[in-house]
């Protein structure tokens, strides 16, 4: 059959279809070569996607004339074909639109609970090219189980740091998905703390020997590390402290001076603070605190001799109303010294209630090192822009850093523990929750459905 011939068998619904993906492809690949437009070249692949809908000179269901003659063979390429149309699709849909995320941990009680599961845009940021672009879709670094575990990826190729344009950037107050930014080496048997945090405490010799213990160390690239949400607090080129749990920033002009005044982080109904609570002998039912709005996992009780003390976090909300109870005796903020000790490790100048100041690095910054800050910025030259940094020298900033915090002050892991978190671990931003479990009750919480991410 003649080109002509095959152009007017073209039907008009197939024009549509081809003017729809053909758009769709352009507008693809102009948004992922931008700023680099050498990937232009993959609209190479135009008339390969017109002649699927049109023309036809490919037979890519080559296997429908079977459906009568050898239904085994039409069965099985339909279900392949199939499969393979829908892994690619999520595959895609996965890296460059949204990403399902569900909240694992406390964190940022109240505002986000644990099992609430989220929509994560990937466009709000700019959504990044991946550095492994080889892996299972749905996986974030391990197959499940019944796939025989292992690695979801294939660390050849991997590609460099780019994210495509997105329409914002992060902003204080904005909740952020990101990948951990310690989690580049992993000890699969222990990991939680993480490995730095082990090797600080247990000493780096043993935490390589002590297999049995600690289990295989691995490493990970950088968009195959734990996924972790957290409310972004400081920006590129702020200035930051932390003033008995409150967060103060102001920005940084010329000579990274920080000019003008601390601007007090705005008050946040969801933010939470551990309380020792002490009462008359008269225990806390688990009805009393689950009405309070204190789950089983936050529930803990001191073994103190003669009192009976608990550790709750409260937000200022629950703390009123626990204050009315006639059996509390005595209130207090759980000590700070309770906390641990905070990024960067070994230094022990500040705690996770009363940290910094701090400036976070913007890209291009020049900052001179000196012995003070030298331990603060360290990592970010080794692990991360993996150039020399050397006390008495300029170093100069190539990424953008964001300093990250949960709202469950005194239980999340967040940047006091572990540091800045440079602008290629960032992920995206949450949109709205589409489902929500109780931890507790394991019933659906219907009143959270279709909530925003708050700011």
């Amino acid at each position: 059959m003649s080109f002509k011939e095959r152009i007017e068998k073209v039907e008009t619904r197939g024009w549509v279809a081809c003017g729809i993906w053909c758009t769709l492809y352009i507008a693809f690949v102009v948004w992922v070569a931008w700023g680099d437009w050498k990937s232009l070249g993959w609209l190479v692949l135009l008339p390969v996607i017109a002649d699927m809908f049109t023309t036809k000179y490919v037979n890519y269901g080559w296997w429908h004339k079977y459906k009568e003659t050898n239904k085994t063979l039409y069965t099985v390429c339909s279900w392949v074909d199939a499969i393979l149309f829908a892994l690619i699709a999520v595959y895609f849909i996965n890296i460059y639109i949204f990403q399902n995320y569900q909240i694992p941990s406390s964190s940022l009680e109240k505002t986000l609970r644990v099992g609430d599961f989220l929509y994560v845009s990937k466009m709000a940021y700019g959504a990044r090219v991946p550095n492994t672009p080889l892996s299972m879709p749905l996986t974030q670094h391990t197959l499940p189980t019944w796939l025989g575990g292992g690695k979801s990826y294939i660390e050849w190729p991997q590609w460099k740091y780019k994210r495509l344009k997105g329409w914002t950037t992060p902003q204080k107050g904005d909740i952020v998905v990101f990948n951990f930014p310690a989690g580049d080496t992993v000890c699969l048997e222990m990991q939680n703390p993480d490995y730095y945090t082990l090797c600080h405490y247990y000493g780096r010799e043993a935490v390589w020997q002590r297999r049995d213990l600690f289990g295989e160390i691995v490493t990970r690239p950088v968009d195959r590390r734990e996924n972790y949400v957290k409310r972004c607090v400081g920006t590129p080129g702020d200035s930051l402290k932390i003033t008995d749990n409150v967060i103060f920033t102001k920005a940084n002009g010329e000579g990274l001076k920080a000019n003008g005044e601390w601007t007090q982080e705005p008050e946040r109904e969801g933010v939470q603070l551990n309380y020792l609570v002490q009462t008359d002998g008269e225990p806390l039912s688990d009805k009393y605190l689950a009405r309070l709005g204190v789950s089983k996992d936050d529930r803990h009780r001191l073994n103190e001799p003669g009192a009976m003390v608990y550790v709750l976090p409260l937000t200022k909300a629950m703390l009123a109303e626990l204050k009315k109870n006639d059996h509390i005796v005595a209130i207090q903020v759980q000590p700070e010294e309770m906390g641990g000790e905070v990024y960067p490790l070994g230094e022990n100048k500040w705690t996770r209630d009363n940290y910094g100041p701090i400036y976070i690095p913007k890209k291009g910054d020049k900052l001179m090192i000196t012995e003070e800050n030298y331990p603060l910025y360290r990592r970010i030259a080794e692990a991360y822009e993996m150039k020399p940094m050397a006390i008495g020298k300029e170093y100069t900033f190539e990424m953008d850093y964001y300093w990250m915090m949960g709202d469950n002050r005194h239980n999340s892991a967040d940047s006091r523990y572990w540091g800045f978190v440079p602008e290629d671990h960032i992920v995206g931003r949450p949109v709205f929750i589409w489902l929500s479990i109780d931890k507790d009750t394991h019933k659906i919480r219907w009143d959270r459905l279709g909530n925003g991410a708050k700011r």
